[in-house]
């Protein structure tokens, strides 16, 4: 089975136990899943305030993960985190998802993926806060076990090696 495939099913996984997992108070726990959210990012990628443009995270057998700058200000990096499958530069990557990250609050916010946009382009209407706050949920919570399976399968990021130079390797 290729990384492909087994990507494909860790999101049908997530889906199906996403849906499973509806927790009353959801601005609570996407406080505290967003605060976890950013321990594990850090804890993935110990340098993170030190990346330019790019890192990559090796592992063992598995996919290439790349993280890339969007944006830097003083309090939030803006980042976007997501598997290659090839050397291809040019293939696609999924999932990618963007992140905010709330260097002051110690909170990681998903903006968006691959597949579902942000919430701006998503909900024209701010009326349907419970739509909304259900959206929010199911972007972060998928982030939380998607960072847990990259902390699992042990991945090192070393913040000097870029995609190019990576893309030379394979």
């Amino acid at each position: 089975m290729g990384n492909s495939q087994r990507l494909c099913q860790l999101q049908r996984k997530l889906i199906i136990t996403m849906a499973l997992v509806n927790p009353v108070n959801k601005s609570i726990c996407l406080e505290q899943v967003c605060a976890s959210n950013y321990l594990k990012l850090f804890r993935l990628i110990p340098e993170l305030t030190s990346v330019v443009d790019s890192a990559i995270g090796l592992a063992p057998h598995h996919a290439a993960l790349h993280i890339s700058i969007i944006e830097k200000t003083p309090y939030t990096i803006t980042v976007e985190l997501s598997h290659c499958f090839s050397g291809d530069l040019k293939a696609l990557f999924a999932p990618a998802v963007k992140i905010r990250i709330y260097q002051d609050a110690q909170l990681a916010e998903v903006l968006s993926d691959h597949i579902r946009g942000e919430v701006a382009q998503v909900f024209k209407d701010a009326g349907p806060s419970r739509e909304i706050m259900n959206y929010k949920w199911r972007l972060n919570y998928f982030l939380q076990k998607w960072l847990d399976h990259c902390l699992n399968k042990g991945y090192l990021f070393n913040i000097n090696l870029k995609t190019a130079v990576l893309a030379d390797t394979i």
